[in-house]
């Protein structure tokens, strides 16, 4: 059957992909600039012959990683999913790969479907050259124990519009903390935090509020007050997008 012709019924195909973001203006396409989105849309129509609406779990910013991104769209199409998997990977950029294809219930929403999302934030003390693309480097030690420390407000569901991109501001401010930490791996501290949703830019400002916890110029109680106010102006900067990823996200 040629590619491009239609089979019954439509399948709904779930796609798990991984990128570098370094040389992306992030995940959703855009008026100008080079998206995962778009790039991904343009391999899948290329390869299945007919429009596609692709779906992803979140939309991940300029500079932003994944390990895990999920995505999902429509086809009838009645191509083999471990073809049309190598067919993508064929044509996608070096940056984009495509880890699973998978047929999944017809009413699976990529986004709406999501019962959490993971991510993971890597600093390095002092300059990195070959991980440049991977990590915040800053010029002072972090103390593990006030990071965690600081980490141990998060958990529960909080009001985080002080810890959010304020244009516009959210009108749902509230996020369910799962589980936070960081921890040492290799030559770098790593903050991994998992919630059913996250605001705009909320791990990047986290990260740079407790950053400066770590650095001895806040002290972690300063977390719970943050998560008693509403005013961004009182939390630390937002940490670059580069040391960010998205690790996976969990459905049921």
């Amino acid at each position: 059957m040629p590619a491009g012709t239609p089979a019954e019924p439509d399948r709904n195909i779930r796609l798990v992909v991984e990128y570098d973001g370094g040389d992306f203006d992030g995940w959703q396409i855009q008026a100008t600039g080079r998206t995962v989105q778009g790039e991904l849309t343009r391999a899948l129509q290329i390869l299945l012959r007919h429009e596609v609406t692709l779906i992803g779990a979140g939309r991940t910013d300029a500079g932003t990683h994944a390990a895990g991104q999920v995505a999902h769209f429509h086809t009838g199409v009645a191509m083999d999913l471990q073809r049309l998997c190598r067919g993508l990977n064929g044509l996608l950029p070096q940056d984009i790969a495509v880890r699973t294809a998978e047929a999944v219930d017809p009413l699976f929403h990529a986004r709406f479907s999501a019962l959490s999302k993971r991510y993971r934030y890597r600093i390095r003390h002092g300059k990195a050259a070959l991980d440049r693309h991977r990590v915040w480097s800053v010029p002072y030690p972090l103390s593990l124990p006030a990071l965690q420390e600081a980490a141990a407000w998060l958990p529960g569901r909080h009001d985080f519009r002080a810890f959010c991109r304020q244009d516009p501001v959210p009108d749902n401010p509230f996020c369910q903390v799962s589980a936070c930490g960081w921890s040492f791996e290799g030559p770098d501290v790593v903050f991994d935090i998992e919630a059913d949703r996250f605001l705009r830019h909320m791990v990047r400002i986290l990260v740079g509020t407790m950053a400066q916890i770590g650095g001895g110029r806040r002290t972690p109680a300063h977390m719970g007050q943050l998560l008693r106010g509403d005013d961004r102006r009182q939390a630390g900067p937002t940490a670059p997008a580069r040391g960010l990823c998205l690790v996976a996200v969990q459905y049921p």
